[in-house]
């Protein structure tokens, strides 16, 4: 069974933001990186055990609808 992602620690990036489930790094002064752990979120709470893949499949969905819309955004 994989390892869970519980967080991320690239210290040649800056963090500019965390939320319950992803992490934000600045890439340079026009981009940043989105990284998703594997943590749960529910009713506002980060739940103890965190589901292994879970990032994956979210970075997958948000990169579906990033390229949906890249023309609009």
């Amino acid at each position: 069974m994989e390892r869970a992602v519980w967080s991320f620690d690239l210290k040649s990036l800056a963090k500019i933001g965390e939320g319950k489930v992803r992490e934000l790094y600045a890439v340079d002064e026009k981009r940043m990186l989105i990284a998703t752990t594997d943590r749960i979120s529910a009713y506002d709470v980060v739940l103890p055990t965190p589901i292994p893949g879970k990032g994956r499949v979210l970075t997958a969905l948000s990169r579906f609808w990033f390229r949906r819309f890249a023309e609009i955004v």
